[in-house]
């Protein structure tokens, strides 16, 4: 477990055993979810700092709290203690009493610096796991590959960037034999930090698109920093292994990089892990021939969409390499869970509506038409797509693309937001009768056109960026649906 002694350690290189007798349960970043025996990281934030809310923690059980103000608000009549962490040689304990303040230079560099300290302290596998597009619901795969056989850690949620890594880091311990850790950036040299951090042995890239793009500024830049995470691995010799997405130019010439070793998963028999007859069944899942090493498998999943067997294939390919075969591997994919990101919904009329409202790119949102696409015989097919956001100066181009997928994939378009008016027009100019294409400034409106359009079953795809909040629709169309 780790103890108060690990973290001043952690966190200023000294280590106190008067603390090592201490345990801490967890570590947590907002007080509302400190229970008893936490350490409580005091982070700022844009509209609210963390210290304000030290007292909170320590008032709902929390041990410990790490913080970089001499001064914290609201914790008259606790008694706490302190301990000085900020230089080493000098790292004292000022009271021994408890709940103790951490007082360091920065919280989240300190936050950092103790997910590295303790993830050294482990002799298991991690998986790293990188790209544009499909982190999470790989990672979830992965995870569910690998728990078949290993004690499998892996990250909660979206917990992907400067903070989520660390959290899920502290959270090793020492039954897991494997850690699957998502990697999100926003810049350049992002993911090489994750990765002195994390160690990965293993590095998984899906693909290479323009999300961020108003970050970096070109897609060689964000190429450059997904490469960040197979540049990192160990050699091949040491264990590893860079896994690359055979089928993405960009991915594929990843392993200059690497020292590691590589495995390519992809469509064609040029990757090492690929899949052949692939076969979709709308909302009842899919099937494909998996190949690797000159066996096959016949793999059936209750995934969604064609798109799914990329995910799949990234998960096997973790599994093989990580000591699994074949059969093994074919049945972890077999009892995945439904869905991974993309679920669906009950909508008015016995309509099913397809939830893929996390966030949108272009990519993303033709896979999730694709998908729309191959779902017959429920009724007509109505695309809700919002707005696409941080394309940059690719962002007419991929509204355009997606309009055009759209006008062949659905009966209805609905754009919500002012860059989908460029998704609608495209839309149109692909075939679709205008009468049938519908653009709107507010989810308000969005579902103003959908009360007047749907009075049959239906299946109606919501999807849009993160910041166009498309969930309020899903939200209302389940509301309906209970009362219609």
């Amino acid at each position: 477990m780790l103890t108060l002694a690990d973290i001043v350690e952690g966190v200023g290189g000294r280590r106190i055993e008067a603390l090592a007798q201490h345990s801490i349960q967890n570590v947590v970043i907002d007080s509302r979810q400190a229970q008893r025996g936490d350490l409580f990281a005091a982070l700022p934030g844009e509209s609210r700092d963390g210290h304000d809310y030290v007292g909170h923690a320590f008032g709902r059980g929390a041990l410990a709290a790490l913080v970089h103000h001499d001064r914290v608000p609201h914790l008259e009549g606790l008694g706490v203690g302190r301990v000085d962490a900020r230089h080493p040689a000098a790292a004292e304990i000022l009271d021994v009493a408890l709940p103790v303040l951490i007082r360091v230079d920065d919280t989240l560099t300190a936050l950092q610096r103790l997910s590295a300290y303790w993830r050294a302290k482990f002799n298991l596998r991690v998986i790293g796991v990188t790209g544009s597009v499909g982190k999470t619901t790989t990672k979830e795969l992965i995870a569910q590959v690998l728990s078949a056989r290993y004690r499998t850690l892996k990250s909660e949620g979206n917990y992907n960037n400067e903070i989520g890594v660390p959290l899920t880091l502290l959270k090793l311990r020492a039954e897991h034999e494997r850690a699957v850790i998502e990697m999100g950036m926003y810049a350049l040299g992002e993911i090489a930090a994750y990765c002195r951090w994390a160690r990965p042995q293993v590095g998984v890239v899906t693909i290479v698109a323009p999300v961020h793009l108003e970050r970096l500024g070109t897609i060689e830049n964000i190429a450059k920093a997904k490469s960040e995470l197979p540049a990192a691995l160990p050699s091949a010799e040491l264990g590893g292994v860079a896994i690359l997405n055979d089928d993405d130019e960009r991915v594929r010439s990843m392993a200059a990089v690497t020292a590691a070793r590589v495995v390519t998963y992809g469509l064609t028999p040029r990757a090492h892990v690929w899949a052949s007859d692939i076969e979709s069944f709308g909302l009842n899942g899919l099937s494909f021939t998996l190949h690797y090493g000159g066996e096959r498998q016949l793999a059936k999943l209750p995934l969604l969409g064609r798109h799914s067997v990329q995910t799949a294939l990234r998960a096997a390919a973790v599994g093989l390499v990580e000591g699994m075969n074949l059969v093994e591997v074919v049945e972890a994919l077999r009892t995945a869970p439904v869905q991974l990101r993309l679920v669906t919904a009950k909508g008015p009329f016995n309509s099913i509506v397809l939830d893929d409202t996390y966030n949108a790119s272009a990519e993303s949102t033709i896979a999730a038409l694709n998908l729309l696409a191959e779902i017959e015989g429920v009724g007509p097919r109505i695309a809700v797509l919002g707005d696409m956001l941080e394309l940059g100066d690719m962002e007419k181009q991929a509204h355009d693309e997606v309009g055009c997928r759209a006008a062949l994939a659905a009966q209805y378009v609905i754009g919500v937001g002012e860059r989908s008016r460029w998704t609608c027009q495209a839309a149109v100019e692909c075939g679709m009768s205008p009468e049938r294409v519908f653009h709107v400034m507010t989810n308000r409106e969005a579902l103003e056109v959908l009360n007047a359009i749907v009075r049959e079953p239906c299946v109606i795809l919501v999807k849009g960026s993160r910041g166009m909040r498309m969930e309020e629709i899903v939200s209302r169309l389940g509301e309906l649906a209970n009362s219609v």
